[in-house]
């Protein structure tokens, strides 16, 4: 019977679940058919916005959602001269903070990207953040009076 404890004790120290499922990151896996070629980020947005952010958006990518938030592939560096509203959360090569998102859209097509300019001016506009564009071109939101 002590046997029979010990080797599932040692059976589960070996087993044990991976960093994702204990509150680490989670790097979103895309589908197999999909090309990334661009590297990957995730945009991560409160749950409350998720469907009106996936009804106005002209062309959605891959989006896994859980309980807190969606979160949308775009092309890698898609953070760089964005400033992404304060409810947001970026997430370099697509590793997020917590949970277990599950992917809830695929697109038709071969890649998982959604265009990050309109995400961009969608965000700000769900999250009452009015975009700005600075004289360098450079994007900035800034929160809308």
């Amino acid at each position: 019977m002590l046997r029979n404890a010990l080797s599932r004790l040692r059976t589960a120290h070996r087993t044990r679940l991976p960093a994702e499922h204990s509150g680490g990151p989670v790097r979103l896996a895309l589908p197999a058919s999909m090309s990334a070629s661009l590297g990957c980020d995730a945009v991560g947005v409160p749950a409350r916005h998720g469907f009106r952010l996936m009804s106005h958006l002209p062309r959605t990518g891959c989006v896994f959602a859980d309980a807190d938030r969606w979160w949308w592939i775009v092309p890698a560096g898609s953070d760089l001269d964005l400033d992404w509203p304060g409810q947001v959360t970026y997430a370099r090569d697509a590793a997020v903070p917590v949970g277990r998102p599950r992917l809830i859209h695929t697109p038709e097509g071969l890649t998982p990207y959604t265009p990050p300019i309109p995400l961009f001016l969608m965000v700000c506009q769900v999250t009452g953040v009015t975009p700005r564009w600075a004289a360098a071109g450079t994007p900035s939101a800034v929160p809308a009076p």
